[in-house]
């Protein structure tokens, strides 16, 4: 089956949004502020421009973390390549642009960096953003040791990835855990399960393991809970706090 995935080569600590709190979200900066850190890996999210471009934005409207307004998918790839995507953050970042989703392939590369790709489909658009990453990830991957790992919360988007690219690996993103966790890994191939650490007990996350997926948690930012979820067989951690929360925590 898809989910013995002998080898989990993701960090046991990935940075949330690239960065997590240290730089402004889903940016180029965030990735270099996450290896200064000494983080491996890095979670974020793609969503597409209203010309079907892939861009690394968590939102599907503007205004949080940018100097533009409106939805990402009504705005052109030149557009949004135009926008200030690290003032909001912080006035020292002023300038930093909305990254593409290839300009943040190509950094995880020089960086060295292990990648959990969030499909961020806006309303309307799960197929057409499940395909596109897919595809890009495929492509931009294609010759590392370590593949992306794709997740969503939308099922569609997952599944049209995994026509697109079937060799990536994916995981099933959950706020809670479901009942029927384990029906939609399996109809899904999926070898991971994320979930909100928020709701998760240690005698949920070792049925999980028991079955055979890795378990990955979001957001995680308390290094002594993090402890906790790593005694329970948690694989990976998603935390905004890169430089407290680490493999070792506490």
């Amino acid at each position: 089956m898809t989910r013995t995935l002998a080898d989990w080569p993701y960090p046991k600590v990935m940075a949330h949004r690239c960065g997590g709190a240290l730089g402004p979200e889903n940016t180029l900066v965030g990735l270099d502020m996450c290896v200064m850190a000494g983080c491996g890996g890095v979670e974020f999210d793609v969503m597409l421009s209203a010309d079907g471009m892939p861009f690394v934005i968590h939102d599907e409207t503007l205004e949080r973390t940018t100097n533009g307004s409106g939805r990402v998918c009504d705005m052109n790839a030149a557009s949004l390549m135009q926008l200030d995507a690290g003032a909001k953050h912080h006035r020292a970042f002023a300038g930093e642009p909305l990254p593409r989703f290839s300009e943040v392939i190509a950094r995880c590369h020089v960086l060295n960096l292990a990648a959990n790709i969030e499909i961020k489909p806006a309303e309307g658009f799960d197929v057409d953003t499940g395909e596109a990453t897919a595809r890009f990830a495929a492509i931009g991957w294609r010759d590392a040791k370590v593949p992306p790992l794709l997740s969503s919360f939308s099922e569609i988007a997952l599944n049209a990835a995994a026509q697109v690219a079937p060799q990536l690996p994916r995981g099933v993103l959950v706020d809670r855990v479901p009942v029927d966790w384990e029906a939609r890994c399996e109809r899904l191939g999926a070898v991971s399960l994320h979930t909100n650490g928020r709701y998760l007990d240690g005698a949920t996350a070792r049925a999980i393991k028991a079955a055979g997926y890795r378990l990955a948690v979001y957001t995680e930012n308390d290094p002594e809970q993090a402890h906790r979820m790593f005694a329970w067989g948690v694989d990976t951690i998603f935390t905004d706090r890169p430089d407290r929360v680490r493999a070792d925590s506490p």
